[in-house]
């Protein structure tokens, strides 16, 4: 297996050497060529996904990670507008910017450059294996993708219509390299290869992320918890409260992204509360609940300590009643994630604190925090959400899959 992954860094090594001066166009003709394939592929990928489908139920996976795993129409689409989206967006390899003239007559700016070899690890989403090539490529980085053994087959599929797309691009197909097996000892190897390996980016459950902190030797960007807060302001408009509450909760359960517990102002709960419990109900959401909203509601579960610090990925929701801005405020900042948290209110004095207050990768007024994720802030697709606060935070496109050198201009200039 050591060999196996010293194989595959040392191709990758070269393969990003070529890449990062590899132009704009190229790149982009890659990305086309990716994006046709898979539109040409669509039945053999699907038919591969069902594979893992059907072994995952077999397995037993839980309804959260079978919906991360499966693939359709709509989302093979996605993956296809992903791509053209990042060939419509300006490459920021050698960008050069803050060029300024210094008192000795040199000029010094930054110059964008890629980071090299991206090591991805990441589990159950398939569309992960054509984002994040995707990205990777555009932003001039060779890439090794480690996809959960739950979907071999479709990462498998996904793999065969990016190398064809690489090879019609005339890009080495070791730009982008899929690991074949389902050996977890990889992973180790992966991230204790900082010859071959300049970042890992881990996209996975808490306990995956944790080893790979712990283990790696090569840097790591990280997200650990999605637990998103969506706040109801006693200045919300109440139809657009509810309709942000109730998306945020039920667009889809097993997403970082999905809320996981709602605050809502005492002044406006009994207004707000029993419409959207209905709709939660219908939906099939089990509440979780303070006591004051308890008093009000009659399907509802009291909520534990550990249930303001828990991501479900499931149909489960805490709701808190708090007395205002500064105690909703003050639950966020001990019980977020740091990932995504939004207000819903008509009061902007208010909606500019919680954007100044709430220490998040992602602060939100009046809309859902689903909205948390590359593909719609305009990235084209995302390598993952950092939650970090060095180098990247956020949705991660590919300014975050770059870095900055200082580039000095002179004319024969010396230091005197």
């Amino acid at each position: 297996m050591k060999q196996y992954m010293q194989q595959i860094g040392k191709q990758a090594r070269q393969a990003a050497q070529i890449l990062a001066r590899t132009q704009t166009s190229i790149k982009n003709k890659a990305l086309e060529a990716i994006a046709q394939q898979i539109e040409q592929q669509n039945a053999p990928l699907l038919a591969a996904n069902a594979k893992d489908l059907e072994a995952g139920k077999a397995k037993g996976l839980e309804a959260a990670l079978l919906d991360r795993l499966a693939l359709n129409e709509s989302r093979i689409e996605n993956m296809i507008e992903g791509l053209r989206q990042m060939i419509a967006l300006p490459d920021p390899v050698g960008e050069i910017s803050e060029l300024s003239y210094r008192p000795s007559g040199i000029q010094v700016g930054k110059m964008r450059v890629p980071l090299g070899v991206v090591g991805i690890i990441y589990e159950s989403r398939p569309n992960v294996t054509a984002d994040a090539a995707g990205l990777c490529l555009k932003s001039g980085n060779a890439t090794i993708l480690r996809g959960g053994s739950e979907a071999i087959h479709s990462n498998q599929a996904i793999a065969e219509c990016i190398s064809a797309g690489l090879k019609a691009a005339r890009l080495p197909s070791t730009a982008v390299q899929v690991i074949e097996t389902t050996d977890r000892a990889v992973v180790g190897q992966l991230i204790t290869m900082p010859e071959y390996v300049d970042v890992i980016i881990p996209r996975g459950g808490k306990g995956l992320i944790e080893r790979i902190s712990q283990e790696a030797r090569v840097p790591v960007i990280k997200h650990l918890d999605g637990i998103c807060h969506t706040y109801i302001d006693d200045k919300a408009d109440l139809e657009k409260a509810i309709a942000v509450a109730y998306n945020a909760k039920t667009q889809r359960y097993g997403t970082c992204n999905t809320m996981e517990t709602l605050l809502v102002a005492k002044e406006i709960a009994a207004q707000v509360l029993p419409k959207l419990a209905e709709k939660y109900e219908t939906a099939g959401v089990e509440l979780r609940g303070c006591p004051a909203s308890q008093a009000l509601l009659s399907n509802i579960q009291a909520a534990s300590d550990e249930d303001w610090d828990t991501e479900y990925l499931a149909p489960i929701l805490s709701i808190r009643i708090v007395q205002d801005l500064d105690e909703a405020i003050k639950h966020i900042g001990l019980h977020s994630s740091q990932h995504s948290d939004a207000i819903i209110t008509e009061d902007w004095s208010r909606a500019r604190r919680f954007l100044t207050e709430v220490d998040s990768s992602s602060v939100m007024v009046n809309a859902s925090t689903r909205f948390a994720d590359g593909f719609e802030y305009g990235l084209g697709a995302e390598i993952g959400i950092s939650t970090d606060k060095f180098h990247a935070r956020g949705p991660v496109g590919l300014d975050g899959l770059t870095s900055q050198k200082f580039i000095v201009l002179g004319d024969g200039h010396i230091r005197g």
